[in-house]
């Protein structure tokens, strides 16, 4: 529009060029013509319009007003060839003479109907701006509305109670409080109440703000001491221009500038000495974390999308949001059948809690953790020790015995959590975690440490269970793809994925769930009470939103919910699952293999059936299938008439497994793994003046755990074992400020930095496995049939993976087995000779070979093994081995 785009000129009068496009932000001399649209005046008051000049004598007549929308608020436009600026500041008046191009560059612009509200605008000189420009103030009067202030809840400073002294004295003040007894009273409301305010008493609180990097942290009174001298200096100047108030100043500036370095250098110097320390460990990683988030753009998301993609901008309307979508998820069940059947409830006495049981829960609980609503942290009870022990028994014991737990402990405060995929925009794509009261986690861990007495979970689920990981999942379900690749046999995984698991699983499935895994009705009771009444609010970056009713799922974040889901897991999957490796479970992380594409398909609907109609929902977007070693192109599978996506990589638990058995993509994958940790903490290892040890120490504690995780299951070849090391060479190199053309070697690399070899520790992390592998109980899975003696038929294959060497067979009924030297097979103790398994129809395979030894000159060869400090030597003859 005619109106949107101004003309406007930075040119003084006597050279006044005006267009109709021109574009300015200092002065405005506009006029509108009788068809309203807007034109540009001159000095002599012509107009220019599309490049037609029209004098003032023709405006007249043509009926143009005058008009000057946009005007300077700091000096008006004056009439004639010349004009002058006068800027009165200090008694002094400064002439702008635009003639001789002595123009002031900063100006403020109001509207002409604005001028009114405006009554002061000055410059102030200083030297305070850089030197061609000068500070403008000005003073207006305009009403605004009233912001709503955000109320900041301050916080205790609870991370004090680490110093010893600062521990001593909250006991101290705690007794006095209580009148001199070292006892803490009966009821958790008195308490609370007297541990907060001796809390607030002692360790003081914090604005409830995060503390801003200042860029003059390294500020002291010497500084500002000769800062002042300065201004003093350049204000004297300014009043009487001299040369010598000039030198004096010019003087003072160059003393300043030098005593700004030797600050900064200081400060620097005190900093990389503390990190250098073991006090200082903390500080390091809190100035990754700190120089991690300057770099980034956006530090909170501060707008969110409502459910059909508009984005909210106000704050009431985003807190609006968080608590709709939050509100829905957790109080909104699945479809499903409602049980006929009852289930007879285990009544029996239960014991009191004991306190070695509390000992236990509080030594399991961490320190640093955000507090919930209550305000009192687990480093409270660690302090008071004894104290608290038996005050936390005599606690538990009344919640026991009433079932009620109290009032405070069922407020929570969620938090959405991004999943670092998808639109950040969009409230799907955050996670929800509750920050609940310490003592509640900690009645919570005494609970569940009594069910894992009680209920036995199924060897299938690995997730949150004791002396199992991701690794045993990842290692069995690699393993029987290998023996199936070399086999030159298909295998078919379904990979199941469970949406909003936590958040949808139905209550009462759950309470139905426990009593049949024989959970005492107490118990059940106890459970129902922590989830009864449950209310939270959500934390977001634009404040808090009103509380809500908690009434669907498991609580994210509690001690007790894992447990409690892999019960529930448990039970709804006791008719439909198989003997692991063909059926494994991480939480609610589901893979069924089978032989056949028919017959996956077939147990994926069972699974379907059995999880839907008790109130879970598989995922139809995410539920992926994937074929190994695939003999001909096939189609996928289906679920419930609709076709799951097809897929030739699928990232389980964190590593990538392929279709075709290679480990190419999963190398690929830790390396960007590698890269993302050292790009966050690059602020440490890329500031020269952190010494090498320092970074070395970094780089082996965030860095390198990324890429080693899951490779003591990968058989890596040379050339991937190669590529992983030169990644490694180039972060050490970037970190170090070494290039090739330094023409320094690896190996003092690695000797400053003090990494060692990757290789080396990937061999370490199998022989660590191994050994973890070997103590190991029961399993089939976690626990493979391994041997280090091979019979006389050994069939080894390139490409095959090793931890040390695993001999096996597969019978028909699926079970795995061991061979010894003879052939014979063992099995639960009872072997089979060569001849009988060829009649029951047992298959050979061998799916691991060596991988520490090189096959040596000469007829015979030695294969030794160390672990634990002893070596264990293994002879082989090569006329046994047909290789």
């Amino acid at each position: 529009g005619p109106t949107v785009k101004p003309s406007v000129s930075l040119l003084p009068p006597s050279s006044l060029q005006l267009s109709e496009g021109s574009a300015s932000l200092l002065c405005l001399l506009s006029a509108y013509s009788p068809q309203g649209a807007l034109v540009s005046w001159t000095v002599d008051g012509s107009v220019v319009k599309d490049g037609v000049v029209t004098s003032a004598e023709e405006q007249k007549k043509d009926g143009y007003t005058r008009s000057s929308t946009l005007t300077l608020s700091k000096a008006l436009w004056e009439q004639g060839e010349e004009f002058v600026c006068k800027v009165s500041h200090g008694g002094v008046d400064h002439p702008m003479d635009y003639q001789n191009k002595v123009l002031p560059v900063d100006y403020i612009l109001c509207r002409r109907g604005n001028l009114k509200e405006i009554s002061d605008c000055k410059v102030v000189v200083g030297e305070s701006v850089a030197r061609q420009h000068r500070m403008v103030v000005c003073k207006m009067t305009l009403m605004v509305c009233k912001k709503k202030r955000s109320e900041i809840e301050k916080k205790t400073k609870w991370w004090k109670l680490k110093k010893e002294e600062c521990c001593e004295e909250f006991r101290q003040k705690l007794r006095q409080a209580l009148g001199g007894q070292v006892v803490l009273p009966d009821d958790w409301e008195t308490t609370a109440e007297v541990i907060r305010e001796t809390g607030r008493k002692v360790l003081s609180v914090s604005s409830g703000r995060r503390k801003e990097d200042k860029e003059t942290w390294w500020w002291n009174e010497e500084v500002q001491d000769s800062i002042q001298r300065k201004r003093l200096a350049k204000k004297k100047w300014d009043m009487d221009r001299t040369e010598e108030n000039r030198q004096e100043y010019k003087e003072l500036q160059r003393r300043v500038k030098r005593e700004v370095s030797k600050a900064k250098q200081k400060a620097y110097d005190e900093l990389y000495t503390r990190l250098d320390t073991r006090e200082g460990e903390k500080d390091l990683y809190r100035l990754a974390r700190q120089r991690d988030r300057d770099g980034k753009d956006v530090q909170q998301v501060r707008v969110i999308k409502d459910r059909d993609g508009r984005v909210l901008t106000s704050e009431e309307s985003v807190q609006r949001r968080w608590k709709e979508y939050f509100e829905e998820l957790m109080n909104e069940e699945n479809e499903r059948e409602k049980r006929v059947e009852g289930v007879n409830s285990v009544e029996q006495k239960v014991d009191k809690i004991r306190k070695d049981e509390v000992r236990k829960a509080l030594k399991r609980m961490k320190s640093g953790k955000a507090v919930g609503p209550d305000d009192i942290p687990v480093e409270v009870w660690k302090c008071l020790g004894e104290a608290a022990v038996e005050f936390l028994a005599s606690l538990f014991n009344r919640v026991l015995e009433s079932e009620r737990m109290p009032e405070e402990w069922r407020r929570s405060v969620l938090v959405p959590i991004f999943k670092n995929k998808g639109d950040v925009q969009s409230c799907s794509n955050y996670r929800g975690i509750k920050l609940m009261s310490h003592t509640m986690k900690l009645w919570e861990r005494v609970v569940e440490a009594r069910l894992r007495k009680v209920v036995e979970i199924c060897e299938q689920q690995y997730g949150f269970m004791p002396r199992k990981s991701t690794t045993d999942a990842i290692f069995a379900l690699r393993i029987l793809m290998e023996k199936y690749r070399d086999g030159q046999r298909e295998l078919h995984c379904v990979f199941v994925d469970l949406e909003k698991a936590y958040d949808r699983v139905p209550r009462e499935e759950l309470w139905y769930c426990m009593r049949k895994s024989g959970v005492a009705e107490k118990y059940v009771r106890v459970v129902q009470d922590m989830y009864e009444r449950s209310r939270t609010v959500v934390r977001c970056a634009v404040g808090q939103t009103e509380e809500f009713k908690v009434e669907v799922g498991l609580h994210q974040g509690s001690a007790l919910s894992p447990f409690l889901f892999a019960i529930v897991m448990d039970q709804l999957s006791e008719e439909v699952r198989q003997e692991s490796p063909w059926t494994m479970m991480f939480a609610d992380d589901i893979v069924i293999c089978s032989e056949s594409r028919e017959q996956v398909e077939e147990n994926l609907e069972r699974w379907r059936f059995a999880l839907e109609r008790r109130g879970m929902k598989v995922s139809r977007s995410k539920t992926e299938y994937m074929c190994v070693n695939e003999r001909e192109r096939s189609g996928t599978v289906r679920l419930q008439g609709e076709e799951v996506k097809k897929v030739q990589e699928f990232k389980y638990l964190g590593s990538t497994v392929q279709s075709n058995g290679e480990c190419g993509k999963e190398v690929k994958k830790r390396v960007q793994a590698g890269w993302n940790g050292w790009r966050k903490v690059s602020g440490v290892l890329c500031d020269q003046k952190i010494s090498a040890r320092i970074k070395g120490k970094v780089y082996r504690t965030v860095v390198r755990p990324a890429m080693l995780y899951g490779l003591e299951t990968v058989s890596l070849r040379k050339r991937q074992e190669s590529e992983l090391e030169v990644a490694e060479l180039k972060m050490l190199r970037f970190s170090l400020g070494v290039t090739r053309l330094d023409r320094i070697r690896n190996e003092y690399i690695r000797r400053t930095a003090h990494v060692g070899r990757l290789g080396d520790k990937v061999r370490e992390a199998r022989l660590r496995w191994f050994g973890h592998v070997q103590r190991r109980e029961t399993g089939p899975t976690v626990k493979p049939s391994v041997s280090l003696l091979p019979p006389s038929s050994l069939q080894l294959s390139e490409g095959s993976a090793s931890l040390l060497c695993l001999l096996s067979a597969y019978s028909p009924q699926g079970a795995l087995v061991s061979w010894t030297v003879d052939g014979s097979v063992v099995k639960d103790g009872v072997v089979t000779s060569a001849e009988e398994q060829k009649k029951d129809g047992y298959t050979r395979s061998s799916t691991l070979t060596l991988s520490k030894a090189l096959w040596e000159q000469g007829e015979e060869f030695v294969c030794k093994v160390s672990h634990g400090g002893v070596d264990h030597p293994v002879t082989f003859r090569k006329s046994q081995c047909d290789v």
